[in-house]
């Protein structure tokens, strides 16, 4: 699986983006999918996270009722709608799939990366 992020950029406090995670192969729907993100000097963290059907989404404390994981099977996508940004949301973020169940917030769970697209957020 290659996976393609997309959609960051710079926004100011309050604001929202979309980022877009394309994915190529066939077998896009069996892999869970989740967004990372790392800042400067920081570790890579959990953001959220979505079962391979969709039906299951997990979020980062951070996250909670401001960003929105989501996925389209059928175009082989995933996406993180983020609302409510916070000079703190500044980072690169990451998609990552994985063909394991469970442990959606480890790092080292996660069988294969995306390049990163980094979101600035001004205040």
């Amino acid at each position: 699986v290659q996976l393609q992020a997309s959609g960051g950029g710079l926004v100011q406090a309050g604001g929202s983006l979309r980022l877009s995670c394309a994915a190529s192969g066939r077998t896009f729907s069996s892999y869970g999918m989740g967004w990372f993100r790392q800042a400067p000097g920081k570790e890579r963290e959990f953001v959220a996270g979505i079962s391979w059907s969709g039906g299951l989404t997990y979020y980062a404390d951070s996250a909670k009722g401001r960003f929105t994981i989501s996925r389209d099977n059928a175009k082989t996508t995933v996406y993180l709608q983020m609302n409510s940004l916070k000079p703190e949301d500044t980072a690169v973020y990451y998609c990552a799939a994985k063909l394991r169940p469970g442990l959606v917030r480890i790092v080292d769970e996660y069988d294969y990366w995306g390049q990163g697209t980094l979101v600035t957020v001004s205040s």
